[in-house]
């Protein structure tokens, strides 16, 4: 019998004894390589199920749709982002209730109240923001300060999947409040980051998170008590339009600055006052009224 012929090819020939059988039998002599497209992979290797945009949906779900069917003023068209869980649900919750309240002091009551106490309401809210936007800047800065103080360089990033939506701002207060929001949202991994670290503790990252959304949250709720006190007025017109001056320096907020260590050295400090006039959340213990903020030094 004749030998067939070998090839170097990838299916070659090669001599066997089959069983019961005499002569020859074609097999390979070795296996097809498997493509590089079914090779594991590590993006293909997790070991964790992540967020793929579940957690954004439900947040949204969750809340009223806020009408601004009523609202015939244009609005700057802005990209707003947010990967904290307490930037995401202050945003959903408040951002609207500002922008509409902010909307009815400047448009609507000016139409039927004298300007100059609108201005004066308005004046009022820009300093409640300004205010709680300088705070919110010093306690990034403090916290930037512990950062380099205890040598660490990586922030704390969140696994889920953030809130990418285009906000229309309706007036100069919306763009500010969008920016607290955003502030607020950049200090919450900070302070999660400091916390991992032991810089400092559980408690003292809950009571700083608690001050930080409560002024927050405060700066709509005294948009929403002004709005309601200029349209009693405008149901009222023979009531005298009065804002005091005492009423507007009272809603401005307590802001807490860093205090000063003997022989000069000024601290570092996370934390930040509650507003005064704020009314308390329903629900809420009175032990967070009292919990003093804690200076955390560098």
């Amino acid at each position: 019998m004749a030998k067939p012929p070998s090839s170097g090819g990838r299916f070659a020939w090669r001599w066997v004894r089959a069983a019961g059988n005499t002569g020859c039998q074609r097999v390979l002599s070795r296996e097809k390589p498997m493509n590089n497209e079914f090779l594991p992979t590590t993006t293909s290797l997790q070991i964790v199920r992540v967020d793929q945009g579940a957690v954004n949906e439900r947040i949204l779900a969750r809340e009223a749709k806020v009408d601004y069917r009523r609202v015939e003023a244009a609005s700057v068209k802005m990209p707003a982002c947010f990967t904290s869980a307490e930037g995401k649900r202050l945003f959903v919750r408040m951002f609207a209730t500002l922008q509409l309240n902010a909307h009815f002091i400047s448009v609507i009551a000016r139409t039927r109240l004298d300007p100059d106490d609108v201005a004066r309401v308005e004046t009022a809210l820009r300093e409640r923001l300004e205010a709680v936007s300088a705070a919110l800047d010093r306690a990034i800065d403090g916290a930037e300060a512990l950062f380099k103080a205890n040598g660490i360089t990586r922030v704390a990033t969140y696994d889920t999947k953030a809130l990418e939506i285009e906000v229309g701002v309706l007036s100069s207060s919306g763009r500010r409040y969008l920016e607290v929001l955003g502030k607020l949202d950049q200090l919450m991994p900070l302070l999660q980051t400091l916390e991992i670290h032991e810089v400092i503790t559980t408690r003292e990252v809950d009571k700083q998170r608690a001050l930080v959304k409560r002024q927050v949250r405060g700066v709509a709720t005294v948009a929403r008590n002004f709005a309601s006190g200029l349209r009693r007025r405008m149901n009222a017109p023979d009531e005298a339009v009065v804002v005091s001056g005492d009423a507007a320096d009272d809603s401005a907020p307590e802001v807490v600055d860093a205090g000063a260590h003997e022989g000069g050295t000024s601290d570092v400090d996370l934390s930040l006052a509650m507003p005064a006039d704020e009314p308390a959340e329903p629900g809420r213990a009175d032990g967070d009224k009292s919990m003093a903020p804690r200076t955390a030094t560098a």
